[in-house]
């Protein structure tokens, strides 16, 4: 700043603020009707000398804090018209994870006045930087209307979500005479929203809506791939068919569900070694109950046929005798650790 605190204070009073009403020749006041201590943004950006700074604070002899008293007023001075623009720049990621660093210098290569950052996903309506750096824009453009304000973003997927996000956000900014910057992508340019720029938000808006149609129809292949493969994804299940089919078979003979819960061992997993829960238990046979009504068979397993000693297993005989006795062995050398580890 090239001017002394006093005639930086001299200039600013000579226009009217258009944030808190004081006249030309007094000093900005605060909502609680005393003197500020700095003068509000949009009244100090009216002066040329001034649009850089971030803040301009109110001289001692104009007692900021005390009770705001009015001074002889002024002729308010009309707001000299620059050719300069001033630039609001809004930068964001979605995640703790990605970096701002790229998005941040660009905007600082592009003589941004402020800039607004923040890490959000854009499927949280409110994002509070985006609603501040919007606010500030239309501060500057109230305060001077004959100058140029841009909001300014790195890339176009910066601001909003689906086509609906940007045509409220291009209403916005055609209603506050904001044009907007994007400084990467095919789209590179300044665009005003009035006239051919209107046509041009609707076209953004339709190219924005098509891109997230993609990806999610990709995102949608690649899921569907992965279940050819028999990868479904989520954590693995606690209680696996091996475990429920002897489960369903006991509770049969009516042994209680805690009963059961113990001589079930997780096989998987980091409580690979231990019993399930009583409740992940009460869950998965909820849940088996519910899948046999959908199909219209019977909960309970069916009853074994009648056979001779000499008569073969059945494959499936075969499997589940294995099944089970595996089980068996495993249940008596948990129960075995557990002794042990009381004994100690």
């Amino acid at each position: 700043m090239d001017l002394t605190p006093d005639q930086a204070a001299l200039a600013v009073e000579g226009h009217d603020c258009p944030n808190c009403d004081a006249p030309a020749g007094s000093a900005c006041r605060t909502r609680g009707g005393k003197t500020a201590s700095k003068y509000h943004t949009p009244r100090f950006v009216l002066v040329p000398a001034l649009r850089e700074e971030l803040e301009i604070p109110v001289p001692a002899d104009r007692l900021p804090g005390r009770a705001w008293k009015q001074s002889p007023a002024l002729a308010a001075v009309p707001a000299p018209r620059t050719e300069r623009p001033v630039r609001i720049g809004y930068a964001r990621t979605s995640t703790a994870r990605q970096e701002l660093a790229s998005q941040l210098e660009a905007l600082r290569r592009a003589e941004c006045h402020k800039v607004f950052s923040e890490q959000i996903s854009t499927r949280i309506k409110v994002r509070p930087e985006l609603e501040k750096a919007l606010a500030l824009a239309r501060q500057f453009k109230e305060a001077a209307p004959q100058t140029p304000v841009i909001f300014t973003v790195h890339e176009l997927k910066r601001l909003a979500r689906n086509a609906a996000e940007l045509m409220t956000l291009s209403a916005d900014l055609q209603a506050g005479g904001i044009q907007l910057e994007l400084l990467t992508g095919p789209l590179t340019g300044i665009y005003d929203p009035n006239g051919m720029g209107a046509m041009f938000f609707a076209v953004l808006a339709v190219a924005g809506q098509i891109e997230r149609n993609y990806i999610r129809e990709k995102t949608l292949e690649g899921q569907v791939i992965a279940a050819s493969k028999g990868n479904h994804g989520g954590r693995p299940k606690v209680i696996d068919d091996d475990m429920l089919t002897f489960a369903v078979a006991l509770k049969g003979k009516g042994v209680p569900v805690p009963e059961i819960a113990k001589k079930l061992t997780i096989k998987t997993g980091k409580n690979a070694g231990t019993s399930p829960s009583v409740a992940s238990l009460y869950r998965a046979l909820a849940e088996a109950e519910d899948a046999a009504a959908d199909d219209g068979l019977p909960m309970k397993p069916k009853p074994v046929r009648i056979r001779r000693p000499d008569d073969p297993l059945t494959p499936e005989e075969i499997s589940l005798r294995q099944r089970l006795q595996a089980q068996v062995v495993e249940d008596a050398e948990t129960e075995q650790r557990q002794q042990d580890h009381s004994r100690r």
